[in-house]
């Protein structure tokens, strides 16, 4: 048997169980007093006193009545509860009444209320919420803390419950309150219902449930109930009630109502149910702005790649060409004679930018290039294509694509760059159109293959130095199949 020496001696017993951070022993003091053991390993970057959180007095948790150190452990030492409400939902084996649910969610509602303004528990869930001296009580505060401040090798990409973080945890924002009202939303859903208003399974799909969906329908309990839980599961932090509102009103909810007060809950039920996806649409419109920047720094990353081979392959093959940068657009620029060669720099798309009908694809990013020469008696100075970030093969399969585009010809009308670069707005979105229009596509959209566009811009920019660069007897020069996806 072992012994843990802190204030008290501790013989540990059997294992318990075990978290996301530490394991639980059962343990016992000389003097016959039984408890719970919990050894959380020192981990780099996490200072004990994440763990401790000072809670003497507050009602509804439960208390650390020994602690210190073993080793390469921390140990926390509180009260043997009979039961957690894991343990409690599992053996009933259905859903609870609306009764019984409403005892817990007071308990639970009580504690937090008891905390607010003092700490936050951060990773609020079934197991955590544990059955002590008649009532449902909260344990493992600090436990969330310290996992997140950990460097150790072991640190998960989310120190967090998947099934109960509240939106603002996956985008790894300041913790308040209201996580903890809205993990406390998740398990009265739990509770209520008999599963959970996001099933996953995988943290993925759990992230995208939580930032993006709306929760199901509740099909069970009071109005006054499932108005409480929708609330409790606004996107948005600021939108959820305090503790203190949700404790009032699962006290009142306990009361019968009738008549008009009856009738008035019916009515906020659905004033509520409006907000929640009003929520649920905000929510998703700032993931899809974060989703762009990050999009935004692979294109970045993937064209800077693209620049660095086609310059140095044309370098090598020609050194007594010359790099340099172009001062307004501030692109690279890499010339031979009398040609030149633009690298057009990356710019971000707007993400609503074709004032015309839009195609059904979306551009995150822009760059492109052009090659230009002297002007000829033919009003020709060049060529220049398009690059762009997009997913117009694949929903969300985001990759370069080159393309270029034409006046039609029954304009009878030419541009000085034949064909000519466009970035995503009106000009494009024309030639992309299923009707008629003075715009059309010269060169097909088609994915970059970095070997190819070398070996095509180099051959360019060979005739454009020997003066046999000319503008395309024909236009397009290649077929230009509708392959983009469409409406």
């Amino acid at each position: 048997m072992t012994t843990i020496r802190l204030n008290k001696d501790w013989v540990l017993g059997e294992r318990l169980g075990a978290g996301g951070f530490g394991q639980v022993f059962a343990a016992e003091s000389p003097d016959g007093s039984g408890a719970a053991v919990k050894l959380v390993p020192k981990a780099s970057g996490a200072n004990r006193e994440l763990l401790f959180v000072d809670l003497k007095g507050a009602r509804g948790i439960v208390p650390i009545i020994d602690s210190g150190e073993q080793g390469e452990h921390w140990v926390l030492v509180m009260p043997r509860a009979s039961k957690s409400l894991r343990d409690h939902l599992t053996s009933t084996n259905s859903p609870l009444s609306t009764t019984d649910a409403t005892s817990i969610l007071i308990d639970i509602a009580s504690a937090l209320t008891e905390l607010d303004g003092k700490v936050v528990h951060r990773d609020l869930k079934p197991e955590n919420v544990l059955w002590l001296n008649g009532k449902w009580c909260l344990s493992d505060f600090g436990i969330s803390r310290y996992a997140e401040a950990t460097t150790a090798a072991d640190t998960r990409k989310y120190s967090l419950s998947p099934p109960y973080a509240a939106p603002e945890r996956w985008r790894a924002e300041r913790a308040t309150g209201a996580v903890d009202v809205y993990a406390l939303g998740v398990m009265a859903f739990e509770i209520l219902c008999g599963r959970k208003p996001f099933p996953g399974p995988h943290i993925g799909d759990y992230r995208e449930q939580h930032l993006h969906m709306e929760p199901p329908a509740i099909d069970v309990g009071t109005s006054v109930l499932k108005a409480l839980i929708t609330e409790a599961l606004f996107k948005a932090p600021g939108a959820r009630p305090s503790a203190a509102n949700l404790l009032a009103r699962l006290n009142r909810s306990q009361q019968h109502r009738s008549g008009g007060l009856g009738r008035l809950s019916e009515a906020h039920l659905g004033e509520v149910a409006k907000q929640s996806e009003s929520e649920r649409q905000k929510s998703a419109a700032r993931s899809a702005t974060e989703q762009r920047a990050d999009l935004f720094q692979g294109a970045s990353a993937l064209l800077d790649s693209l620049y660095g081979q086609l310059s140095e392959a044309i370098l090598e093959a020609a050194p007594s060409a010359k790099k340099g940068r172009l001062g307004k657009r501030n692109g690279v620029t890499i010339s031979l004679g009398t040609a030149q060669l633009e690298l057009v720099p990356l710019t971000k798309t707007p993400s609503s930018p074709w004032e015309w009908e839009a195609p059904a694809f979306d551009v995150v990013a822009q760059a492109g290039m052009i090659l230009r020469v002297p002007r000829d008696r033919y009003d020709f100075e060049g060529r220049s294509h398009s690059l762009w970030y997009c997913d117009a093969f694949q929903a969300g399969r985001f990759e370069w694509a080159e393309t270029a585009f034409m006046v039609s010809p029954l304009l009878g009308r030419n541009t000085t760059m034949r064909p000519f670069m466009a970035d995503p707005g009106i000009e494009a979105a024309k030639a992309l159109w299923n009707g008629m229009s003075e715009f059309q596509l010269a060169w097909p959209i088609e994915e970059i293959d970095p070997e190819s566009l070398i070996d095509r811009w180099a051959n360019w920019l060979a005739d454009a130095a020997e003066g046999r660069l000319h503008a395309p007897s024909t236009m397009p020069e290649k077929p230009t199949p509708r392959n983009w996806r469409q409406k």
